[in-house]
């Protein structure tokens, strides 16, 4: 029971307390870029969640048997970039075959999944987090799991609330020095100002 809470507690923490985008600041290339529509901000972040929890379920264990094992710690964010890589490069094939409508509207910005530090820093942060001694590989595996998960979900509904946002503000009347990016960015700073009221939970 409590391991079942504590995972609720970090998936819940994932989406509202520690937001990566919101919060951390993370992954605001594609959160700027990405979010003009619904649809694509919303493939856009079912793509983040996948290679987020894809590649914690992989860089894990390679953290904790293989680098730490052998000493080659500072190896790092080198061997997660190229797991990230590969697995990014995967769905760009899957995307590409069977959603060409969603391959095409992503653009840019699906290559772009592998140098996004949100997915980077979840995969280290995780490791660091969770891959202490203090856990035993099963639960912290479990743990590492539920945050990538958590944190992916954070990532898709910063993005919701940002593209309805965004849809606000192209039916609104901007003052011309404000339009584009200062109305995107101030908005920005709003939306991430509201998740500040989370912070008590």
């Amino acid at each position: 029971m409590n391991v079942f809470r504590t995972v609720v507690t970090i998936i819940l923490a994932g989406i509202l307390t520690d937001n990566y985008v919101l919060s951390k600041f993370l992954g605001i290339c594609p959160f700027l870029g990405v979010s003009k529509k619904l649809d694509t901000a919303m493939g856009m972040s079912a793509a983040v969640i996948f290679v987020m929890v894809l590649s914690t379920a992989v860089t894990y264990p390679i953290q904790r048997f293989v680098l730490e094992a052998l000493g080659l710690e500072y190896l790092q964010t080198a061997v997660f970039i190229l797991i990230i890589a590969a697995l990014v490069q995967l769905i760009e094939i899957a995307l590409r075959k069977y959603m060409p409508a969603l391959h095409a509207s992503l653009g840019v910005y699906l290559p772009l999944i592998t140098t996004n530090c949100a997915v980077l820093g979840c995969a280290i942060l995780v490791t660091e987090n969770y891959g202490s001694a203090a856990y035993s590989f099963g639960t912290g595996y479990l743990y590492a799991l539920s945050c990538a998960f958590g944190s992916g979900v954070g990532f898709l509904v910063a993005m919701a609330i940002f593209a309805g946002v965004r849809r606000r503000i192209e039916s609104s009347d901007i003052p011309d020095t404000l339009q584009g990016l200062p109305i995107t960015l101030i908005s920005a700073s709003l939306v991430a100002m509201s998740f500040l009221g989370f912070a008590g939970i």
